[in-house]
């Protein structure tokens, strides 16, 4: 099987051309390749699959074999794949998703893409849609976790996201595991810790429900963009510094528009 490594401001990913839907054992696929000693490596790996509502389709399936109906780096890296693969030759292309169809606008210098720009969509807000079990908006809601309280906000941007504020280095990554599973997300969370730099500026990093601690998560940062926004600690554009890099969010009338680069670390084969 032949394959190419990408990564989008260090959440790598492994991308293998489907366009028959040959493959079937997706989250079995996925556990072998993205083991970082005895496969390739990588938090996910991205199916490339025709689409007949779009211009071309991605399925995104986490380290762990579960599924993602979106990711914001892995959009990027999907994007930059199909222009500069001659699979979709458009600066502007439509990309199916399990959170609908995503636009990617691309900047292309030469033949290379550069960077890519995302219409990410909509929040929301709503907890039966996150899902959550919860009435009322979860908006600086106080949990306890890892023997320590949170104010946690969640959203879905996607896929579930919950953000807490405060230093970052006041946090440590992997306190999000216990927070992905608490009860109060049937399907387990995303979980963001944001420092609200200034009102142009945030750090965030993330711990990825179905793939544990990443470099970067492009859902994520739209996730602490959009809270940070609403919560008036942010202005509607933020750059978001990461582990992994830099990504440029911001809130518009259109949807949520994230900037970012991909990066091709390496293409191969592999036996399956």
């Amino acid at each position: 099987m032949k394959f190419t490594k990408m990564n989008g401001t260090g959440n790598d990913f492994v991308v293998i051309e489907d366009l028959e839907n040959q493959i079937n054992n997706t989250g079995e696929l996925a556990k072998k390749l993205c083991d970082r000693r005895f496969g390739i490596g990588g938090d996910g790996i991205l199916l490339v699959r025709k689409s007949s509502k779009a211009d071309i389709a991605m399925e995104i399936i986490n380290s762990d074999g579960s599924y993602a109906s979106m990711c914001g780096n892995g959009i990027r890296c999907f994007a930059k794949y199909a222009y500069e693969n001659g699979l979709v030759k458009k600066e502007d292309m439509t990309i199916d998703t399990g959170d609908g169809v995503k636009i990617a606008i691309l900047e292309i210098k030469g033949s290379k893409v550069v960077s890519i720009t995302i219409n990410m969509g909509f929040p929301s807000f709503e907890p039966s849609v996150i899902p959550a079990l919860s009435k009322e908006y979860i908006i600086n809601k106080n949990i306890k976790a890892n023997d320590k309280e949170y104010l946690i906000n969640t959203i879905l941007m996607g896929v579930p996201h919950s953000v807490i504020f405060g230093k970052l280095e006041g946090f440590h990554v992997t306190e999000g595991k216990a927070i992905e599973k608490y009860d109060l997300y049937p399907q387990g969370t995303n979980v963001n810790f944001c420092e609200v730099v200034d009102e142009n500026n945030i750090r965030v990093k993330t711990w990825e429900r179905g793939a544990g601690a990443t470099l970067a998560c492009g859902t994520g940062c739209c996730a602490s963009a959009v809270i940070s926004n609403y919560l008036g600690y942010t202005n509607k554009m933020v750059n978001v510094e990461i582990p992994g890099g830099r990504l440029t969010v911001e809130i518009t009338n259109e949807g949520i528009l994230m900037t970012g680069p991909a990066e091709v670390n390496f293409i191969g084969e592999v036996k399956i």
